[in-house]
């Protein structure tokens, strides 16, 4: 074309830029062309124009520069941008796609030119709803009223949905862009924790949102960011105090002003059950970022804070217990404590949710592990309640001789890394008060600097423990670590009784006969390692012992009893996974041998060992009914023969002065008959009796709901045989359910109870009124 055409179209072009709606009209008029391809080609032709990338580049450069008959750049923005912003909320479905696109490119072009006019006029309103109910916003909420919508669901939905096409699907990872979404990203938090609670479309745009940040932002930037939205900082602005989400009609959420509570326990229940949500919330969005890193390195610096945290509240007097302490100091006491409830409950969160596959690199398990040192060489395990430390500093160390087991696969930069660690392992072996633990960091130390060319024989056995090797099968067995430890103190934390450690001193010292078979001394190391006082090695033996039993090994099967002595007596162990291999091994054995040892199960059962605390006591038995069921389940049909003593010892349990035994006992009663068809016999009376006086009369809510629940499972269970197998006790057991129903507070037993009535009003329905079937049937007559 001429220039005077070139010209005259480009200011013509321009004024209507300039005017009300006129971008829209100019984009149109541009992609007018891309019309006329539509109406042609129908559905495929508009796919084609929506992925037409250049030709909606080129529209998006033409609105970011500046007309030259526009006398300022100010004006021009601020006419052109919020008809900017409306391009993305174009509903016509044809042309949506390539509205959305022009409007994103012209945003971020503008952005990289004008990054100050295009915050002001683009990124501020963009961002407005979610500023507007921000913690940084200044509310006046003595113009508000309590119910009143601060941001409205539509509203609220078209911003989110705005910031995924622009940031997300724009893709910019400039520092403007990253600078002015930071400033939301704790609403947008709080706003992904409210969906994840309830059924909301904005649930996966918000997590879209918040990944993208995390991935594109710079590490401390990211690891800053989840500290604000984990409440450990003040970076990050959150939702307004004074603000609540509220489920809207449409599947979204609006923001409104929250009524004040003036109850304190329920306002703190409130706070509770907030900060739960997010560290959940948190915990699921790191889930995501694993690959990257990103999770293990928030789970090192939580670890670290944890560190920090315990050494300033030990720093710190208890301005509480010491007298003389003002306000102020009680203040900031308070606050360190629940700064490190929140750090703990976030490791806590996090080993079980991300755990698994946390680290992705050794420079990460050597950060933990220093992390993990450090606080030993702070705090040492010789104050009361230390023994989860020092089981996590147990597990630490073992990961190290792990990592060192594989030194023919370890680089000379992997041992650059590993060698952070000789500090810390030099002053474990001086100043921690275990010298077993101290043996093992200097033999750790020796193995790290020589790079794995020296490695004594405790690195192996720990090694072993964490790994669950079978002992003998690493550098060393795990049974030359209990030949240098002290003797344990006493059964009741789980280390064995002095006769089962003579047992084992004799177990040892045949295992050096040189006429001792190598199965046999495998055995006898087994059971030595049974005893070991770092959990991990006596875990993995006590798993040794029970693929022995299971393999039916020859040797295994002529000590039973040994082993059942040693298994029963690491069922009182209060690690968890100690006793939950024990009980595993009990179990193994009784479905072998229900007849022999079936009997002193139900006998300890019954009655507790003498000289221990009720709690302990009780809390024994709950895991010995744990081993009953597993043993139920294992028998199958052969458990009839052992009915009567089963369901005896569990209505004992039933009415024992703890009431979490008794809802054990009660549980566990509710599983056996189920696993006996229901075929109680005539020993239902004592069950429907002791269940009914335990559902009226128990003083612990759980208790009655645990009984009820055993009236619902027999009431399932028989379905239309229930007018005949409880034909002397139905009318009790309704009166019992419909006594619940009315008189009862829990509301979780009186569901069940209506639930049980439901069950029966549909048994007794189907009894007295069977459904008619018609039948056809023909007669020959002779």
């Amino acid at each position: 074309a001429p220039a005077w055409l070139r010209r005259l179209c480009g200011h013509l072009l321009s004024e209507r830029l300039l005017r009300p709606g006129g971008v829209q009209a100019v984009v149109r008029g541009i992609l007018e062309g891309t019309d006329g391809e539509w109406g042609a080609l129908g559905g495929a032709g508009a796919e084609a124009a929506a992925l037409d990338w250049r030709k909606c580049d080129a529209v998006g450069k033409i609105l970011a520069a500046c007309p030259q008959q526009c006398l300022s750049l100010e004006d021009y923005y601020r006419q052109v941008c919020p008809q900017i912003l409306d391009l993305l909320h174009i509903q016509d479905k044809v042309s949506a796609r390539q509205f959305q696109r022009v409007a994103t490119t012209t945003l971020l072009s503008m952005a990289r030119e004008q990054p100050e006019l295009a915050e002001r006029h683009l990124l501020q309103p963009l961002l407005a709803p979610l500023r507007r109910c921000s913690e940084a916003a200044e509310l006046a909420l003595e113009d508000l009223t309590a119910g009143s919508v601060l941001v409205p669901e539509a509203e609220l939905g078209s911003c989110v949905e705005d910031m995924l096409k622009v940031y997300v699907v724009g893709n910019d990872s400039s520092s403007l862009l990253l600078g002015s979404l930071q400033s939301v990203l704790g609403v947008v938090f709080s706003l992904y924790s409210f969906a994840k609670q309830n059924v909301s479309y904005l649930r996966s745009p918000c997590q879209d949102i918040l990944l993208w940040f995390l991935e594109k932002a710079e590490r401390e930037q990211s690891l800053a960011v989840l500290k604000g939205l984990a409440r450990l900082s003040i970076h990050v602005p959150t939702l307004h105090p004074q603000c609540q989400l509220r489920v809207g009609s449409e599947g979204g959420a609006a923001v409104i002003v929250g009524e004040t509570i003036s109850d304190e326990d329920e306002a703190l229940y409130q706070k509770i059950s907030l900060e739960q949500c997010h560290v959940e919330s948190l915990v699921e969005l790191l889930s995501h970022c694993q690959k990257s890193g990103l999770a293990g390195d928030f789970f090192i610096h939580c670890l670290k804070e944890l560190t920090q945290v315990a050494a300033e509240d030990e720093a710190a007097p208890n301005p509480a217990v010491e007298p003389g302490g003002s306000l102020l100091e009680l203040e900031q006491y308070q606050a360190r404590q629940g700064r490190k409830l929140l750090v703990l409950q976030l490791v806590a969160a996090l080993c079980e949710g991300v755990s698994d596959t946390v680290f992705t690199d050794i420079e990460q398990v050597q950060e933990f592990l220093a992390a993990v040192l450090q606080r030993a060489c702070a705090h040492p395990a010789q104050r009361p309640g230390a023994a989860a430390e020092a089981q996590t500093l147990a597990m630490a160390m073992g990961l190290v001789a792990a990592v060192l087991g594989g030194a023919a696969q370890l680089k000379s930069s992997d041992f650059a890394v590993l060698k952070r660690l000789v500090p810390l392992l030099e002053e474990l072996s001086r100043t921690y008060p275990e010298p077993l633990t101290q043996e093992l960091a200097s033999d750790l130390r020796i193995a790290i600097c020589t790079h794995g060319a020296c490695s004594p024989g405790t690195v192996g056995a720990a090694a072993d423990g964490v790994l669950g090797r079978k002992p003998g099968t690493g550098a060393q067995s795990p049974a030359a670590v209990p030949c240098r430890a002290p003797s344990p103190s006493s059964p009741q934390h789980g280390h064995g009784s002095p006769s089962a450690h003579r047992d084992s001193s004799k177990g040892q010292s045949r295992c050096r006969e040189p006429g001792a078979s190598g199965a046999s001394a495998g055995l006898q190391e087994l059971l030595v390692s049974a005893y070991d006082p770092q959990p991990p090695s006596r875990a993995a033996a006590l798993r040794c012992l029970a693929s022995l039993v299971t393999q039916r090994d020859p040797e295994a099967l002529r000590i039973q009893e040994k082993l059942l002595q040693v298994f029963l007596e690491n069922v009182q162990h209060e690690d968890a996974f100690v006793y939950l291999s024990a009980i595993q091994g009990v179990a193994l054995l009784s479905s072998d041998y229900p007849e022999r040892i079936l009997p002193i199960l139900l006998a300890q059962y019954e009655c507790p060992a003498q000289g221990t605390e009720d709690t302990m006591a009780a809390v024994t038995r709950m895991k010995l009914g744990e081993v009953l069921m597993r043993v139920t389940r294992a028998l199958g049909d052969m458990v009839f023969q052992h009915r009567e003593p089963l369901i005896r010892a569990f209505l004992r349990g039933a009415r024992d002065p703890d009431s979490a035994l008794r809802a054990s006992s009660l549980s566990n009663l509710g599983e056996l008959c189920q696993h006996l068809g229901f075929q109680l016999g005539s020993i239902i009376q004592e069950v429907t009796c002791c269940v009914t006086a335990i559902a009226r009369t128990d003083p612990e809510a759980e208790v009655r709901r645990a009984a009820v629940h055993v009236v619902v499972v027999l009431l399932r269970g028989l379905s239309e045989k229930v007018t005949e197998v409880l034909r002397d006790v139905l009318r009790d057991l309704y009166r019992l359910l419909k006594h619940v129903v009315t008189a009862e507070r829990d509301a979780a037993t009186v569901l069940h109870a209506q639930l049980a009535l439901e069950e029966l009003d549909t048994t007794v329905r189907r009894v007295l009124f069977p459904p008619q079937t018609l039948e056809k049937k023909i007669v020959v007559l002779p």
